[in-house]
């Protein structure tokens, strides 16, 4: 876990009660963790123009403003690489794009979020997978059971 530092801030009053009210509308959030991450998902978003932060079943996860998932980017990517060993870079993108709809400017962002963030992101791509498999697992044990 990360040292934890105090940090004196004043807000403005406005903000405070803001900041209160998102505390109030997020349960199991205290005020030190929830500026924490606003804090922090601000400045992620400062250095990555085009990301976005958004709620969903898995927590809150970075998104392209305009497209998917972070993490979806960049499986697709992977998976493109792994299938096609021999693509350039540029083809690479352009099979993504092709196969996605997202635009090549677009994927660019995804892959300098990952560079920055990999842990983060290749965790969710990891989960997902798991996700994935014990849907997959079920749908074949409810298939076994009614053809049998």
């Amino acid at each position: 876990m990360a040292k934890r530092s105090a940090t004196p801030v004043r807000f403005e009053t406005t903000v405070v009660e803001r900041l209160a009210s998102f505390v109030v509308a997020h349960p199991g959030m205290s005020l030190s963790s929830a500026t924490n991450r606003l804090v922090d998902e601000a400045l992620r978003t400062s250095e990555h123009p085009g990301i976005v932060f958004r709620a969903g079943p898995t927590g809150r996860r970075a998104s392209l403003a305009s497209g998917p998932d972070v993490w979806e980017v960049v499986r697709a990517i992977k998976s493109a690489r792994i299938t096609e060993p021999d693509l350039t870079e540029d083809e690479v993108l352009a099979l993504v794009e092709k196969n996605t709809g997202v635009p090549a400017r677009l994927l660019r962002i995804a892959i300098r979020y990952w560079a920055s963030y990999p842990d983060e992101i290749d965790s969710e791509i990891a989960a997902a997978q798991v996700a994935e498999d014990a849907a997959e697992h079920a749908w074949q044990r409810e298939r076994d059971l009614l053809s049998g």
